[in-house]
């Protein structure tokens, strides 16, 4: 979908791309998972930890802003390297 969407709305001047999360720590998530069903899926997780809501922020902020204006059908995976295994 996300390349598709780049395809038609770059001849109008829009950028077009996808973050895919990976499991990330927030209150929301540590309110219905147990502490240690995070530490589980942690250990699934090549970088060690599971996310937190800045990691998914900071590349969000990327694809914003200019510093990406030659980026479109992008989808950005931040996972710690969790769909790599």
């Amino acid at each position: 979908m996300t390349k598709s969407a780049a395809i038609d709305a770059a001849a109008h001047g829009v950028r077009v791309n996808s973050v895919h999360p990976g499991t990330v720590a927030s209150p929301m998530s540590n309110a219905i998972l147990a502490a240690d069903t995070q530490n589980s899926a942690a250990t699934r997780i090549p970088m060690g930890r599971v996310g937190v809501p800045e990691d998914i922020a900071y590349p969000v902020l990327f694809l914003a802003s200019d510093d990406s204006r030659y980026m479109t059908g992008t989808e950005l995976v931040v996972d710690g390297g969790e769909t790599a295994v």
